[in-house]
């Protein structure tokens, strides 16, 4: 048929939807290729920046970058005096979550509102300059997750690159069941029941049956702090960690496709590490013995600060803002001593429960507890894109990588607020903010 040809991504220019969307269209199949130009330029790899910028871009993936390497021919967008740099990856999101009372939107919206809500959520992210991300957890909705990275990978909404784990994996009274609600009422569990080694097995086979990427275990909870001191419950083994683990490699589809937990304080904290995650996210206490082990095992921590920075200036009352900030603190004190130990970093914010499009302030805030910009910087692109199973494809500006630029006011690596400031987005050659 005649109309085989006119793709999705058309329809939305035709009709006008892109600027209703707040996004810009460039018709690449017109376009052989566009040349992104810049005052400046981040070297990730090596922490500097350098000028002029200029990317080469053909398709979906860059082709050269450096002054001089201008095709002929080639369409020139020239943003002047900003800074080109790669998209940015948030390890840790919550697309099915939105600012409001985080218990009761998972029992009041329906599955298909909150899906709506993600696929808006994705195209916050997306024009904040986050152009890939892990979805850790719907929250009670299932693999309707994997309808909202299935559209963005069609073009039929925007987005960025996305590995989504469905529900999260929680025991019987654990972290994410229901257990401030009247148990006659049966409320169901934001996450996926699973008490032993083979309900894990089970679980993840059910999983990745309908569409997850990869798997999130609830190694923790629920936490308690008093007189400066963390406790939590362990939820998991380290030999049924090791089994998830185990069911997760049977699929042989690399990193990015294996368990990440969330987990705050000892013993969990080590147990997921001895048995081999991918990230321990949140990360609040970290035994020397873990941290050694993390270390020694390239496991990274995802500190998430920007929500609990959040929940702090929201927390309702001076009494509860003080509760807040005192395990903020904790939390930070914390991290020093992880980053003094080697532990590697990558970004995480935990957007969701406060607004999506935000969640650059989690750079600003590990750069305000210890870290410089530039490692900030390469614990976001660098370790992001490993962590996310991209490594090679994205998270440095270089011939091959695909095309996901953006364009930020003034110089991150003298001022990380700078990523906050996002101009211009680029995701796989398509322009969706300029």
């Amino acid at each position: 048929m005649r109309y085989a040809a006119f793709t999705m991504k058309n329809l939305r220019c035709a009709f006008g939807i892109a600027a209703a969307l707040g996004l810009v269209c460039m018709d690449q199949q017109a376009l052989s290729q566009v040349v992104v130009k810049a005052a400046r330029m981040l070297d990730v790899r090596s922490g500097r920046i350098v000028s002029p910028g200029e990317v080469v871009v053909d398709g979906q993936r860059i082709v050269s970058i450096g002054a001089g390497a201008e095709p002929a021919g080639a369409k020139v967008i020239d943003l002047g005096d900003v800074t080109l740099m790669p998209g940015m990856i948030d390890a840790h999101v919550h697309l099915f979550l939105h600012p409001g009372a985080e218990d009761l939107q998972t029992v009041e919206e329906s599955v298909p509102q909150r899906t709506l809500i993600a696929i808006d959520a994705a195209r916050m992210d997306l024009l904040g300059g986050f152009t890939a991300e892990r979805d850790m957890g719907t929250e009670g909705a299932g693999s309707a997750d994997t309808a909202v990275r299935e559209a963005i990978n069609s073009g039929m909404f925007p987005g960025p690159r996305m590995r989504m784990s469905g529900n999260a994996v929680d025991l019987l009274g654990g972290h994410e069941d229901a257990n401030r609600f009247n148990p006659a009422q049966h409320v169901l569990s934001n996450a996926d029941y699973a008490n032993n080694a083979n309900e894990l097995r089970q679980v993840i086979r059910q999983q990745r049956k309908e569409g997850a990427d990869f798997t999130k275990i609830y190694e923790t909870g629920a936490d308690r702090y008093a007189n400066g001191v963390l406790t939590t419950p362990y939820q998991y083994t380290v030999e049924e960690l090791k089994a998830a683990i185990a069911e997760t490699n049977r699929y042989g589809r690399g990193p990015g496709h294996g368990v990440s937990v969330h987990a705050t304080a000892e013993p969990g904290t080590g147990f997921a590490v001895e048995a081999g995650v991918e990230s321990v996210d949140h990360a609040d206490y970290l035994s020397p013995a873990t941290m050694k082990m993390m270390k020694e095992k390239g496991i990274p921590a995802v500190p998430t600060f920007a929500i609990s920075e959040y929940f702090a200036i929201h927390a309702g009352s001076p009494a509860a803002t003080a509760r807040r900030m005192e395990s903020l603190n904790f939390h930070v004190a914390e991290f020093k001593k992880q980053l003094a130990a080697g532990v590697p970093m990558a970004v995480g914010s935990d957007v969701g429960p406060f607004p999506h499009g935000t969640q650059a302030r989690e750079l600003e805030l590990m750069v305000k507890y210890g870290m410089t910009p530039a490692d900030v910087l390469k614990a976001d692109l660098l370790n992001g894109a490993k962590l996310l199973g991209w490594d090679g494809q994205i998270g440095e500006l270089k011939a091959g990588f695909y095309a996901d630029v953006i364009a930020v006011e003034g110089n991150p690596i003298a001022d990380i607020s700078s990523v906050t400031k996002v101009k211009f987005v680029m995701k796989g050659g398509v322009v969706y903010k300029q």
